[in-house]
């Protein structure tokens, strides 16, 4: 018998008491007993509110020291660390490798269950291998316990990043190897360690949460609109314009128009409308001002000296 065999087992593996006559129920006491556990997700997250403002912090130092923010996981946890990283990239403008996500398998992972892959530590610490000493790195792991992760962050650890665990299971072994524990108390799932549920969401609306907050912080946005965003198709186009008007107070022709002379840059538009500056000028402030459209409005506005 192995080490692992006289584990104790983790919180996510345990029978939920609540749920023991589920597959006798009809389909609406199903999806009642189901979404009443779920609720369940978004109070652990609560509940953690001031460990998620201390994992912003150290995301936004990381950020505004050269850094980059590393998600680590497998299965359910890795591909909510790819989604998260992919979509910071059109909302907020940022490039594809501010947010780096590694997920166990690699990319094939993300569609077809490899399972086996996430016991495997010596590749969680490969894939960490481009971890810096100003980078986060956090690992995803519901049980707190998976392999991979766990060598992943000892490496990163050791390159002297910050770290970080997200996990189902307050007693997460993996919780020495992070500098932050971020304990998520969902209890046990609704079909027993399927954590693709109540702790798949609170692990989700930790990572939405979490890059939301550092891009507000870095700058990113304009009040609570998307001013960062990449408008690549038709309805961000749409969105860009919209915001354009909500925010400088102008019609659509001017916004567009606007858009246009700032080729597509919508801080640089707005920059330009509300405080009456040349695209130019606009862009030039941006730039010293790392990109925030508060922090120009905020300083002197002086015409650039030229060159």
């Amino acid at each position: 018998m192995t080490s692992r065999d006289t584990a104790p087992v983790p919180l996510t593996e345990a029978r939920n008491p609540a749920t023991h006559d589920l597959d006798e129920l009809s389909v609406p006491e199903l999806v009642d007993r189901i979404t009443g556990q779920d609720r369940q997700a978004l109070l652990a997250v609560r509940a953690v509110r001031e460990d998620i403002a201390h994992l912003v912090s150290m995301g936004v130092d990381a950020l505004r020291g050269g850094g980059r923010i590393h998600y680590f996981g497998a299965g359910s946890s890795g591909r909510f660390g790819v989604l998260d990283a992919a979509e910071v990239i059109p909302t907020f403008g940022v490039g594809p490798r501010v947010f780096v996500a590694h997920l166990a398998g690699g990319p094939a992972a993300m569609t077809d269950a490899v399972e086996d892959v996430e016991d495997d530590a010596d590749a969680g610490a490969l894939d960490a291998a481009e971890v810096t000493g100003p980078d986060l790195a956090i690992g995803l792991s519901a049980s707190g316990a998976t392999a991979y992760v766990g060598g992943a962050l000892r490496r990163a650890r050791a390159a002297g990043a910050a770290t970080a665990l997200v996990s189902a299971n307050p007693r997460a072994p993996l919780r020495a190897e992070a500098d932050l524990h971020i304990a998520l108390a969902t209890g046990p799932e609704a079909v027993t360690g399927s954590t693709r549920m109540k702790a798949g969401t609170a692990q989700k609306l930790v990572l939405t949460t979490f890059s939301t907050a550092v891009m507000v912080r870095c700058g990113r946005t304009y009040s609570n609109l998307m001013v960062s965003l990449t408008a690549v198709n038709d309805k961000l186009r749409r969105r860009s314009v919209r915001l354009l008007c909500e925010a400088a107070g102008v019609d659509a022709d001017t916004a567009r128009l606007a858009l246009a002379a700032a080729d597509g840059d919508t801080r640089v538009a707005l920059v330009g409308l509300l405080a009456d500056l040349p695209t130019d000028h606009a862009r030039h402030l941006l730039e010293r001002n790392g990109g925030s459209v508060k922090a120009v409005l905020h300083s002197a506005v002086k015409p650039v000296p030229e060159s």
